[in-house]
């Protein structure tokens, strides 16, 4: 009954839109073509609304996590997966009959029906495993280490606290084991049911695994030799970094817990997955005597609200003619962590697919931190709000990383001397020498130090999934990579008896990750195009270096970004880089260049303390539990 409502109504609204087409497309358009673009829009509408239902269901769990809400979601999405996987074969026999490329596009992207494609039950099975781990993620709590009866502690904001501001290792190694061992270990069999379910899905879509699932979204045969190839270009970046922040440790912490050529114990590094280092900077600030900007603390004097930060963001693209924030996103999103039921709180953007219906949900805190999370987050809503007059299958990014990559160059901008004097965060918006190698350094810590680690996470994905490691050591094969391709290792040592990888979130949520490695790249070949544009930027120039490009208020950055996040997915996405910054790759070397002060200091540096560059094999799992890997 419902689907023939939504059919009618669909209908109705094909009628008037194929009255309002220009005349004469009945001549100029093959009847074959006529058909497909009446049936396409038709059930596009119907996909929308059924992608709706499924985002509203999903935003009320995450923003309530109760067993009610869980099984609503998962009810939900699997009545819509009958109905889309009954589009796809419908879908298919236009491919390759039609000539309009346009068509062409759509048919493609609406007939890869992604989980849909398994039967009801499996569909069923698939979906409680996933929220299964997503549940276990955000309601674990750890015990603790001064009080082992208080077992009440949250990953944020208790436990980052103390991985923040804890010097001590064995309070450290404390919360890290606990948090692996009950985020993780527990999801073991989910997480295998994923995998074979995930894997089932992919083989219905016609793919050899769920790896080539998500690689096709990319639309280049070569992208995963272009990962590896960025990645081994930022390698020697990462080690010089590694190897201060090692000898600085080491001096700190002494050879017993820190080697000099060895890996470096996660737990010291200020995040629970080691995949940002800025945390625990004080031990290792190339220029300790120099203060950084304390925006956290100008925040607090000017009495900053979590809502004037959104405002800040919101006030940041309306400086670029663009969107505006709609009034129903102040309504609908949820911005502070609740005091009466549980939240994922992982920041997240959502597009609810009607009459701009935007919104964010996270447990927002006044500081530096948050200030740049809150303008990320707003990039995704900006894009969102730019293209939802596409049609639903082109309603999400040309290159799945370009929408992290959007929202991180608004927070590279807003992260400057520069903006940050502007808004009143800052006395100064030009740094000395000294100066500018501390902030350079605590942006490296977050950007490049990154990408191994998200390099490392897909790739031990995609071997799990083409089935490359043996089931039995899939958690020894997780550390030999991280040590492998990110030089860290964990506090303790880690057996098979364990299983950690689902103490990330995104694994849990079947995130795939190289969107995040793709925008660390992508996000510095659009600030460079955006600064040089707004005249920002000058090669060679030391007053208007790439490092301090602020372009805040600059309306022709804005028409530029709007053009881009326009056209949304309908695109490749190669010809709409191109167009916005002059490559057509991923290309990283306009971070290089970003980084480049940072690195030529890096080298000096580390021959002057005789740092040693590189690591060996970690000792914390055993070196024969599965084959060797390399990119």
């Amino acid at each position: 009954m419902m689907r023939s409502l939504l059919l009618l109504l669909a209908i109705v609204a094909i009628f008037a839109t194929v009255k309002s087409m220009p005349s004469g497309c009945e001549d100029t358009c093959s009847a074959l073509d006529f058909e497909a673009r009446v049936f396409i829009e038709r059930e596009s509408e119907l996909l929308r609304q059924r992608r709706r239902q499924d985002f509203i269901a999903a935003y009320n769990y995450n923003i309530n996590v109760t067993e009610a809400n869980r099984q609503t979601m998962i009810n939900v999405a699997t009545a819509n997966a009958v109905l889309n996987k009954e589009l796809a074969p419908e879908l298919q026999k236009y491919l390759d009959k039609i000539d309009d490329e346009d068509l062409l596009r759509q048919a493609r992207i609406l007939s890869n029906v992604g989980f849909d494609a398994l039967s009801e039950k499996d569909y069923k099975e698939l979906k409680n495993a996933i929220t299964a781990m997503q549940s276990n993620y955000a309601t674990t709590t750890v015990c603790s280490f001064f009080n082992k009866s208080d077992c009440s502690l949250t990953l944020e904001p208790h436990i980052q606290e103390r991985l923040s501001n804890s010097r001590d290792p064995e309070e450290l190694k404390h919360y890290w084991k606990e948090w692996y061992d009950k985020a993780g270990t527990p999801m073991r069999k989910n997480f295998t049911k994923y995998v074979q379910l995930s894997s089932k899905a992919a083989h219905l879509n016609n793919f050899m695994s769920y790896a080539d699932y998500w690689l096709h979204f990319y639309e280049d045969n070569e992208f995963e030799e272009n990962l590896d190839a960025a990645y081994k270009a930022i390698l020697p970046l990462y080690r010089a970094i590694h190897a201060y922040v090692r000898h600085r440790l080491n001096e700190h912490y002494g050879n017993v817990t820190v080697p000099d050529n060895g890996n470096i114990p996660m737990h010291l590094l200020g995040n629970m997955w080691a995949q940002n280092w800025d945390e625990a900077m004080e031990l290792y600030t190339p220029y300790p005597e120099v203060p950084f900007l304390d925006v956290t603390s100008e925040m607090e004097k000017q009495n900053y609200t979590v809502e004037k930060m959104f405002q800040l963001g919101d006030e940041f693209f309306k400086s670029l003619n663009m969107r505006p924030l709609p009034e129903s996103f102040w309504n609908l999103s949820v911005l502070k962590r609740p005091t009466d039921r549980p939240i994922v709180c992982h920041a997240s953007a959502w597009d609810m697919l009607q009459d701009s219906d935007v919104r964010i949900k996270m447990c927002t805190e006044v500081d530096t931190h948050y200030l740049y999370v809150v303008h990320h987050e707003l990039g995704h809503i900006q894009y969102y709000l730019q293209y939802e007059n596409q049609p639903v299958a082109y309603r999400s990014s040309a290159n799945p990383g370009f929408h992290e990559a959007v929202g991180d160059v608004i927070a590279l901008s807003v992260s400057t001397p520069k903006h940050l004097k502007t808004i009143g965060l800052s006395p100064t918006g030009q740094l000395d020498a000294k100066r500018r190698i501390n902030e350079l350094f605590k942006t490296a810590l977050k950007k490049v130090v990154f990408l191994p680690f998200a390099y490392t996470l897909d790739k031990y994905r995609y071997s799990v999934f083409r089935d490359e490691i043996d089931e039995s050591t899939w958690n020894c094969a997780f550390w030999r990579m991280r040590s492998m391709f990110t030089g860290v290792e964990p506090p303790v040592v880690r057996t098979d008896r364990d299983f950690d990888p689902p103490a990330k979130y995104h694994i849990d949520a079947d995130v795939e990750y190289l969107r995040y490695f793709a925008a660390h790249i992508f996000q510095f070949q659009f600030y460079k195009a955006l600064c040089t544009l707004s005249k920002q930027y000058v090669p060679n120039d030391i007053n208007r270096p790439l490092d301090n490009c602020d372009f805040f208020n600059n309306k022709a950055a804005g028409r530029a970004f709007s053009k881009f996040l326009t056209v949304g997915n309908s695109k490749h996405w190669k010809p709409v880089l191109e167009e916005f910054t002059g490559d057509d790759e991923m290309n990283p070397a306009a971070l290089l260049e970003y980084f480049a002060p940072l690195y030529e200091w890096l080298k000096t540096e580390n021959k002057r303390l005789g740092a040693i560059v590189g690591w060996e094999h970690t000792d914390k799992v055993a070196p024969d539990c599965c084959p060797p890997f390399s990119t």
